[in-house]
């Protein structure tokens, strides 16, 4: 724009007219682009010259803070609806497959445009990082006002299919019709969450999603017990807070001037269809999966009562605990990725590929001592029930053992993601949760019994682990292949 504005002057300078000094909107709208075409600069010399193994634990703490902050707040809502009955604990359990279905619509949109906008930004195309911004964004927000709608109308056949029994489905119901409310903006600010950090902004990211968890914190109890709106009131405090991260982060999304949203920038196409699609298919593939694999748990627990359902519900929020730290140090991997990537430095990519699994690994490591050892102590702090106790404790203990080698299939699934290679990366995300949990649960619980479902998760752990060693080897020696192939095409360019 400023460039035609000079060109236009210097027209008008040789026919003999006057100069005409530019407006004050259009030297307005001339710094705001030579500002965000500086903060887009400044996060290419960083996310591409800095020590890689510094620059990905300066992205992946405020994700891992976040995270962290976010399992306290969904441990928080197990607690206060623990104190409701043992049902009302189980419908949490059955809540998280719709949970789930939020989250894979925000995740396939959020890692669809987040992993093109980092690879645009790596080569320096402002446009199209601002273009895949916009996209994904509104395209999460219809979506999940798609998911709303649907839910709502199949509100009951979705509860049960999901495991719930018939003392648990009035609160199932409750409390997933009032998440189903607030679908929308969930979806909208996961994607969102998804774009800041791989623009390399995961500190404002964090302080958007911490103030929302830190809100549920007062609001889950005054409205429960104080207002005496018992699980409804967990579910409108969730879509509460949500909303307010949700504003938080569209905010700040304007703000970090290094790709921008506008309506402008919104375009249809093919190619960009296919685009998103690589990026999303695997987060997709993953969360769907994970909704079948609770579903698939629930039901093989069903048969034993609510009890364990409750139980499975329990352990699953304990153990998030070790996978968000997973998944924060591979948020903080994976814009490193991106931006080396399509900027052709394939050695920083092997770099950052490698220390992240080593740290997913370490740190998860030490968490899983403290469940292993007081697996039963954690537990009871949820519900009071001796049967529950009994089931969550044996559960924990199993998954333990096998949860910190799940990061090496975590980090080579996110970079197999960033890198496009989508078939590889959704098969990957597929395995833990879906091709080897769903026959082992249906093998084990017809030989074993509830031993059989309690130990389910940590045979699948151990058999995708054993899928992804191979793959993150492939991919090692096909970035040392680009790598040899870019320097030998400097060479002769010389």
């Amino acid at each position: 724009m400023v460039q035609d504005q000079r060109d236009n002057a210097g027209e008008k300078d040789a026919a003999g007219e006057k100069d005409v000094a530019p407006s004050p909107d259009a030297a307005g709208q001339a710094d705001g682009a030579s500002g965000q075409e500086d903060a887009a600069k400044r996060k290419y010399r960083q996310m591409t010259q800095s020590p890689v193994h510094r620059l990905v634990l300066s992205l992946a703490w405020p994700s891992i803070v976040s995270n962290l902050v976010t399992t306290l707040y969904n441990l928080a809502d197990t607690f206060f609806i623990g104190r409701i009955s043992t049902s009302a604990s189980g419908a949490i359990g059955v809540a998280f497959v719709v949970m789930t279905l939020i989250q894979a619509a925000g995740f396939y949109f959020g890692q669809g445009t987040g992993n093109a906008m980092s690879r645009y930004l790596g080569r320096r195309d402002q446009r199209m990082a601002d273009t895949m911004a916009s996209i994904g964004v509104t395209a999460a927000f219809c979506t999940g006002l798609a998911i709303a709608v649907v839910g709502h109308l199949l509100l009951e056949p979705i509860c049960i299919l999901a495991g719930s029994t018939r003392t648990i489905l009035p609160y199932a119901k409750t409390y997933i019709g009032l998440i189903l409310i607030g679908a929308p903006w969930m979806c909208a600010a996961l994607t969102l969450n998804m774009q800041l950090r791989f623009e390399g902004e995961s500190a404002y990211a964090m302080v958007a999603f911490v103030s929302g968890a830190v809100l549920n914190f007062g609001l889950a109890p005054l409205f429960i017990f104080v207002l005496g709106m018992g699980i409804a009131g967990a579910g409108l405090a969730t879509i509460t807070c949500q909303f307010l991260s949700f504003v938080l982060l569209l905010v700040g999304m304007q703000r970090s001037h290094v790709a921008h949203l506008s309506l402008g920038a919104l375009a249809v196409g093919r190619d960009l269809a296919r685009e998103i699609n690589n990026g999303g298919l695997p987060s997709l593939a993953r969360q769907l999966v994970s909704g079948f694999a609770i579903t698939v748990l629930n039901n093989a627990a069903r048969p034993y009562g609510d009890a364990a359902i409750a139980a499975i519900a329990i352990v699953q929020r304990v153990v998030s605990f070790g996978n968000y730290i997973q998944i924060g140090i591979g948020q903080g991997f994976q814009p490193v990725c991106g931006y080396n990537y399509g900027a052709g430095r394939y050695d920083r990519v092997r770099e950052a590929m490698r220390f992240a699994r080593k740290a997913a690994f370490g740190v998860v490591a030490c968490v899983c001592v403290l469940t292993f050892a007081c697996a039963g102590q954690i537990v009871s702090l949820f519900r009071d029930d001796p049967e529950v106790i009994r089931i969550a404790t044996v559960t924990l203990r199993f998954q333990s053992v096998t949860l910190p080698l799940t990061g090496i299939a975590m980090i080579t699934n996110f970079a197999l993601q960033t890198t496009g290679r989508m078939w590889r990366a959704t098969f990957l995300g597929l395995c833990r949760l879906g091709l080897a949990l769903a026959p082992v649960v249906a093998i084990l619980s017809r030989v074993l019994g509830l031993a059989g479902v309690e130990c389910a998760q940590s045979v699948a752990d151990v058999i995708t682990v054993l899928v992804a060693i191979p793959m993150a080897l492939q991919l090692e020696r096909e970035l040392r292949q680009r790598e040899a192939d870019s320097r030998a095409r400097s060479t002769a360019a010389r």
